[in-house]
């Protein structure tokens, strides 16, 4: 479990922060109880055969954890997803005699931390090799949808992906719990997106927008599938309030989690993005030889090199392909690859992979296509029925492009060494979902 803000609202809220000492996990739990003063409040930790591993009394304690199973991500241990179950028992006393209820919180034990090019998860070198999302579907349209959640996790474990993030908005908690059970790595994204105008960095924004991130951490803090907060979308960083901003803002979530690292997600130029000297991980969303330099795919290696050189050179900082990609309309085939055709959104991920090859043994931490499956959007002239970046269209069909990421996916998780054989098919107990 992770840390959290202690608030005052409901035996449901929780702060954990982790320590190690001697061997031992040390656990910190925090429980808020509104009404009467006269109850007594115990704790147990059970592993995943349902035996106590450690145990405490009082809204506020530590439990000793030996030989602790980790939470490890999809395909970087043997068994990933490891979770306990935290026990919360209350006892109160009324009128007609003591009465007892208990609420238990699935969490899992680990670690994230970040150096100047290095992604951690319990002290393991993690990257995410992941998608960008939206809960929209054809037939349901935004929204959540059980079995359409069940479709998609099946899809991301076929493909080999390890993560995604919750673009742009956060996602239903039925997402966040399946995260957890399965290993997905989340990057939790607030709805900042549309913070491109002078006045959307004024007081009242910002106050707003700090309220969110309470909101958001309050929630989901508990997660062990959330390893990062992202605080915006493609903000006008460059706009000069943005650095008091961001500032603030990204020194606000921190001091909300401590466990966690924070980010927002850029498209602006290194040299003139103001609010990047307080992330910790460097986003960047760039869509070379699609929004520009249309047609000319030979040009992506060298601007996407130039783009990770000068953002490292200037931060020092691991970075993340957040987004990338280009519109495909299934079953469209051109050769030579034209825009909009399967072959280009194949072409043009092939480029942009010989530079992430480079540059993920040295300090670039992450890839997240644009997008997981096509999505609908508002009309105009430049979306043919919705968003068609999709590597999946919006019924879940693949294009070609989800085959080159799924081979591309799966010999990444391979080169994970303590892993012997990743790619056989996998099989978890009670399992909704297969390979």
């Amino acid at each position: 479990m992770d840390p959290g803000p202690a608030h005052k609202s409901g035996s449901e809220d929780w702060q954990c922060p982790l320590l190690r000492h001697c061997g031992q996990w040390l656990v910190n739990y925090q429980a808020s109880v509104q009404g009467s003063a006269r109850f007594e409040l115990a704790v147990r930790l059970l592993d995943a055969e349902g035996q106590v591993v450690a145990h405490h009394t009082g809204a506020q304690g530590q439990l000793q954890v030996p030989s602790a199973h980790l939470w490890w991500p999809y395909l970087m241990h043997s068994y990933p997803a490891y979770l306990y179950s935290l026990e919360v028992r209350l006892t109160a006393q009324t009128a007609a005699g003591p009465v007892s209820d208990f609420y238990t919180l699935p969490v899992g034990i680990r670690t994230v931390a970040v150096t100047n090019s290095q992604f951690l998860i319990n002290g393991k070198p993690f990257y995410f090799h992941g998608v960008n999302k939206h809960e929209d579907a054809d037939i349901r349209g935004k929204g959540f949808d059980w079995p359409l959640l069940v479709k998609d996790f099946n899809l991301l474990r076929w493909l080999g992906a390890n993560a995604f993030r919750t673009s742009h908005y956060p996602y239903a908690e039925e997402v966040m719990q399946l995260c957890d059970r399965y290993g997905i790595v989340v990057i939790d994204e607030s709805p900042g997106v549309g913070i491109v105008l002078a006045e959307s960095f004024g007081n009242v924004s910002l106050h707003h927008h700090l309220e969110v991130m309470e909101e958001l951490v309050r929630r989901d803090k508990n997660h062990p599938a959330v390893v990062m907060w992202s605080v915006a979308n493609e903000p006008a960083s460059f706009l000069k309030p943005a650095g008091y901003y961001f500032k603030t803002l990204i020194a606000h979530t921190k001091a909300l989690d401590p466990s966690r690292p924070v980010t927002y997600v850029t498209n602006s130029n290194y040299a003139v993005d103001l609010g990047a000297p307080y992330v910790d991980v460097i986003c960047v969303n760039s869509y070379y030889s699609w929004y520009h330099d249309y047609g000319h795919l030979e040009v992506i290696p060298l601007q996407l090199t130039t783009q990770f050189e000068q953002w490292y050179s200037t931060y020092q900082k691991p970075i993340i392909q957040s987004e990338y990609g280009a519109e495909t309309i299934a079953g469209f085939h051109q050769d030579p690859p034209l825009m909009f055709t399967e072959e280009y959104q194949r072409s043009l991920l092939e480029q942009y992979h010989l530079v992430l090859d480079q540059k993920r043994r040295e300090y670039v931490v992450g890839e997240l296509i644009w997008n997981f499956a096509d999505f609908m959007t508002d009309q105009s002239p430049q979306r043919a029925m919705g968003n068609k970046k999709g590597i999946f269209t919006r019924q879940r069909q693949p294009k070609g492009a989800a085959f080159i990421l799924r081979e591309r996916y799966w010999r990444i998780a391979n080169e994970t060494k303590h892993l012997p054989s990743v790619v056989k098919a996998q099989c978890l107990g009670n399992s909704l979902f297969t390979l």
